[in-house]
């Protein structure tokens, strides 16, 4: 009854369960991962509009798709209308949709006046909106969160300037900037952000297994979901909530033979990727991947020092043979 395939502009997914765009996280090789493992949509990490207007190689890197499995969506912040237009289209020349990130918390982001420091000023994120749209050839999205703090909740009327000015979906954050990710997210207000429009609505915030995204879905209607810092380490998260809504049962729990076999595809697809300085990055995906076993913050301090792929693999393999 919740899932469903989600149409989003002229872009239709497979499914409406959407893996967020997180910085240092969902670089290719855990969007490949993901997609394989039923997310209906991933997205890169979002990258500046500045970064790309100054044609900065490191952040374009960030952008490569090559091999993967389409849809993809791209995220952009910037609050500079000249930059974010020339990255628009940039960005929409190799994305199958580019979201427009007005939620980012990040001190370092928002100072320059970007991400969920936007939610301050409406007419200047309607600008922005404008921009992108004005200069996107595929469908643009908008993710956000509810407000900046308690006395500033935009949620609805942000969502309303969205729909006017041709985004095509939202993403709706239930928690405010000053919350960052503590507390709950607030799931009437995203209820009343679905109740305003008419485009599509993806909730987004605490949906880390099967019950949280049903309830997701129950108490505010909305059209699809957004999983973020659920899919740490959790990658079949998305298999496991698509089987649950569809069926009402759930999938057995994965063994520890098959989170080793992705383990390993993950090592291979980041080292294919960026050679073998993707171990550092890789490190703390692995701490995700193990959290919780046995004797797992010994393995961590362990997998810590390991420089090169054959090491790692050796050793993930030896400590899963403990298990």
């Amino acid at each position: 009854m919740f899932i469903k395939k989600l149409k989003i502009g002229n872009v239709e997914l497979e499914n409406n369960l959407i893996l967020a765009p997180m910085a240092g996280v969902t670089n290719q090789p855990f969007r490949i991962i993901c997609k394989e493992l039923g997310a209906g949509l991933v997205c890169t990490e979002m990258v500046s509009s500045r970064a790309i207007f100054h044609d900065d190689t490191k952040t374009k890197t960030l952008l490569n798709v090559d091999g993967e499995k389409r849809p993809i969506s791209m995220q952009i912040f910037g609050s500079d209308e000249e930059s974010i237009s020339y990255a628009t289209k940039y960005v929409s020349k190799i994305a199958d949709i580019v979201d427009i990130n007005m939620g980012c918390p990040a001190p370092k982001v928002v100072k320059n006046g970007d991400g969920s420091k936007l939610l301050l000023d409406l007419e200047k994120a309607e600008k922005i909106i404008k921009a992108v749209v004005k200069n996107s050839t595929v469908p643009v999205t908008l993710k956000y969160r509810k407000g900046w703090d308690k006395e500033n909740i935009v949620a609805v009327e942000l969502a309303k300037i969205a729909e006017k000015n041709g985004i095509s979906a939202i993403t709706i954050h239930g928690r405010t900037r000053s919350e960052f990710y503590l507390g709950k997210a607030d799931l009437e207000i995203i209820k009343q952000v679905k109740q305003a429009v008419k485009i599509p609505v993806i909730g987004n915030g605490d949906v880390v297994d099967e019950e949280s995204a049903l309830k997701m879905f129950e108490e505010t209607g909305v059209d699809g979901i957004m999983i973020g810092r659920g899919s740490f380490g959790n990658p079949w998260i998305f298999n496991k909530i698509k089987y649950f809504l569809e069926t009402g049962k759930k999938l057995p729990e994965i063994t520890n033979q098959e989170k080793l076999q992705i383990m390993k595809k993950h090592i291979d697809l980041a080292v294919a990727q960026k050679g073998e300085q993707a171990i550092k990055e890789l490190r703390k995906h692995i701490s995700w991947y193990t959290k919780n076993l046995k004797n797992s913050s010994e393995f961590r301090n362990q997998i810590n020092k390991i420089e090169t792929k054959e090491e790692l693999k050796n050793t993930i393999e030896e400590y899963f043979k403990t298990l």
